[in-house]
């Protein structure tokens, strides 16, 4: 990591698990993978969410593959007193700074981009992905800590300003592409998520993009069927929207929140369950062009019949307000085949006719 580098991630951090890896010496192309995890995740061996295993994954591949890589866990509430800063946004902010900053100081003209995030984590790639777009990317020699942060502004406040076309011109790229955006269960969770307390947090992070952008050649998100709590409503695409001619999947599979991402609790049995959406990203971003070790898929063995966390461990019990998510509001939507064989209690759950999606 360069010593600018070290320095964003030190102004950035405000606690939280952070890792990187770069590549082997010498300036060939490469490709930078940013991983954001959700909220309470961490590598710990078996406790790893959806995002720590690939990221673990990607950090056994031959050198060959000239992977540069940024994995950051989600916020980590230890006691009480974190919570004031969870509430006022200061933690998916500062990760999107800190990654931005990151990929700037690293990224030349000719390397490849691929950007993965689990809930929270999910929101804030694509929320990144909305500042390249809206602001720029800025080059390695002008990626300070002042034009992180003033990158930033103009994203957060002062879109589309004359401001902001200057200093595009001035310190960005002229356009940088990303390959592709995976992104499981994505939800806005930018306030509180705790009962009661995230409704009056949430209208303080309306300025994230909600939308694919155009400078991202693909998107592939997987979905919780089986999740109810009203706190985890999810934020899909709007294939609809603007102008954008890449490629969009949406897929819902069996389980909730927690089972879609990986993030089990120690519920081991659910494993065979999460890892459906665990390939079936790693099978996209694989033919999107990201290099996965050799005989990646024996590593997560599937089973479509397996337990489910649910949604009332834990905290889940507190969460009061509740209801069915909607399937099949956009185009880009399908059921993938092993969440419309196995089905809920008759009565429960209702698929509705939709494309399915191909297995694999």
């Amino acid at each position: 990591m360069t010593r600018l580098a070290e320095k964003l991630l030190r102004i950035f951090r405000i606690g939280r698990q952070v890792e990187t890896q770069a590549p082997p010496r010498g300036r060939a192309p490469c490709i930078h993978v940013i991983l954001l995890d959700g909220t309470l995740s961490t590598l710990a061996p078996g406790c790893e969410t959806n995002i720590g295993l690939i990221y673990k994954l990607l950090k056994s591949a031959p050198s060959s593959a000239r992977l540069s890589l940024y994995y950051e866990a989600g916020v980590q509430w230890h006691m009480w007193r974190d919570t004031p800063a969870v509430a006022m946004g200061r933690g998916i902010n500062r990760q999107i700074r800190r990654a931005y900053g990151w990929l700037a100081t690293r990224y030349r003209p000719g390397d490849r981009i691929f950007f993965f995030g689990y809930s929270r984590g999910a929101y804030a790639v694509r929320s990144l992905a909305g500042v390249i777009d809206q602001v720029g990317l800025l080059r390695s020699d002008c990626a300070t800590e002042r034009n992180v942060q003033l990158a930033y502004r103009y994203y957060q406040r002062e879109p589309g300003s004359p401001g902001e076309t200057v200093f595009h011109k001035r310190f960005c790229h002229d356009r940088v592409e990303i390959e592709m955006i995976g992104a499981f269960d994505t939800v806005k969770a930018l306030g509180v998520r705790l009962p009661v307390l995230w409704t009056w947090t949430e209208p303080q992070h309306e300025f994230h993009n909600h939308h694919l952008s155009p400078v991202v050649k693909a998107g592939f998100h997987a979905l919780a069927r089986d999740e109810t709590r009203a706190a985890f409503d999810p934020v899909l695409w709007d294939s609809l929207a603007g102008d954008w001619k890449g490629r969009l999947e949406q897929v819902w599979f069996r389980g909730a929140h927690g089972d879609v991402g990986g993030q089990l609790a120690g519920f081991a049995a659910a494993r065979p369950l999460a890892n459906i959406p665990l390939v079936w990203m790693s099978e996209k971003a694989e033919a999107c062009g990201l290099p996965l070790p050799e005989g990646w898929r024996a590593r997560f063995p599937t089973d479509p019949q397996a337990p489910s966390i649910g949604t009332t461990r834990g905290w889940g019990k507190a969460f009061v307000l509740r209801a069915k998510r909607k399937v099949g509001r956009d185009p880009s939507e399908s059921v993938h085949p092993t969440a419309v064989a196995v089905r809920a209690r008759p009565g429960r759950w209702h698929v509705p006719a939709l494309r399915l999606s191909r297995r694999t």
